[in-house]
């Protein structure tokens, strides 16, 4: 039986960055994604269903999802 991890929240991701002392600069930096798509993930202005938006959605933990880079 797979196991089920529950989804953070937009909120809950934004926390956690928080608490480990992590800027959005920095996140965005270390997984190779714009600061700017990961603000706009955090603020709810991005559907998150493809591309980037979907890659930063998965790494947060917001999402459920497969990040398929070949």
């Amino acid at each position: 039986m797979a196991a089920v991890s529950k989804l953070k929240t937009r909120e809950e991701a934004r926390r956690e960055m928080v608490l480990h002392g992590v800027s959005l600069a920095a996140w965005a930096r270390k997984h190779g994604v714009a600061y700017e798509q990961v603000r706009d993930v955090l603020r709810k202005e991005n559907p998150c269903n493809f591309g980037a938006s979907h890659k930063i959605a998965v790494l947060l933990g917001i999402k459920d999802g497969v990040i398929d880079e070949s």
